[in-house]
């Protein structure tokens, strides 16, 4: 076997990830008889069957997984290395950039105006999911970078990198100040709004709730900071929001603070960001200014 026809292990590829040739035939633009027709050439030429049918789907046989891991890497490395020429042929500088929604935008702005500099011609480009669907995003490569709550494990992410920025520390919050009743135990008095479960911040909200015994009505998740901030402030409802140097946001009154759980920040990017100025800069840069109740000792790719 000298040599590999790449048009049908392309068609191959996507027709493994799209799991059907229905799916791979609408993202190529191409009919299924044309896609069905380069595979078989394609398992001629390996001489084994690449698929097996399950239910209405197609999943890889032994030979066709062993193929998709080795195509896999082929294509993105070949959709990396369009990304670092289109980066050096671009008048401007694209940055794509996924942020937790979880966030607090104010924080997270304030993080992307160090990666935007003047004298710089970038174009940034933001979008705003759960920490799962951007990483999808990220690993597939339709994303350069993400801020969010969580960082990864390098074991199960080869190719990508977390860096720790800092945290912050966390404060229940209210419209209206709660008198005659000491914290945490304000907390029964009122409906609760709390992040996601999803989230990171969230998960960590709800075991410190559950160890400190309270027995309190949670009146939404919110996904969004920004939505449940807001909705809180319309509402005779504790929010949680991070802590600020006056303990105070305008017109809001913080009914505690939480000193066990804290709000992380993180960047995730792929290693072929790595020279990216952008992503150096927030590599290197120093954020104790944003979060000077925590050290960032953890500044470095995971």
């Amino acid at each position: 076997m000298n040599h590999i026809n790449y048009n049908h292990l392309y068609y191959f590829w996507h027709a493994c990830r799209a799991g059907s040739i229905a799916g791979a035939a609408e993202a190529l633009s191409l009919t299924p008889q044309t896609i069905t027709g380069q595979i078989k050439t394609l398992e001629d030429r390996l001489q084994g069957k690449l698929f097996r049918r399950q239910g209405r789907g197609l999943v890889p046989t032994e030979l066709g997984q062993l193929v998709f891991r080795y195509a896999d890497r082929m294509f993105m490395l070949g959709q990396e290395m369009l990304d670092i020429v289109n980066y050096r042929k671009e008048s401007h500088l694209l940055l794509d950039v996924g942020v937790a929604d979880a966030l607090s935008k104010q924080r997270v702005s304030k993080v992307l105006e160090t990666a935007v500099v003047a004298e710089e011609k970038i174009h940034l480009r933001c979008f705003e999911s759960t920490h799962e669907m951007l990483l999808e995003q990220l690993s597939q490569h339709k994303l350069d970078m993400i801020i969010s709550d969580c960082s990864i494990d390098p074991t199960q992410q080869e190719g990508l990198f977390s860096v720790k920025l800092g945290e912050c520390p966390i404060s229940f919050w209210s419209a209206q100040p709660i008198a005659d009743c000491s914290f945490p135990g304000c907390l029964e008095t009122r409906p609760l709004l709390i992040p996601g479960r999803r989230s990171m911040l969230g998960r960590k909200i709800l075991n410190w709730i559950t160890t400190q015994g309270l027995q309190v009505e949670i009146l939404g998740e919110f996904d969004d900071a920004a939505l449940m901030n807001a909705f809180g402030a319309r509402q005779k409802a504790i929010f949680v929001a991070p802590s600020l140097d006056g303990c105070q946001q305008e017109g809001m009154y913080e009914v505690g603070r939480l000193d066990a759980v804290s709000e992380e920040y993180h960047i995730l990017f792929a290693e072929r960001m790595i020279q990216h100025p952008a992503v150096q800069r927030l590599c290197q840069a120093d954020f104790s200014a944003l979060f000077p109740y925590q050290s960032t000792d953890e500044k470095k790719p995971a």
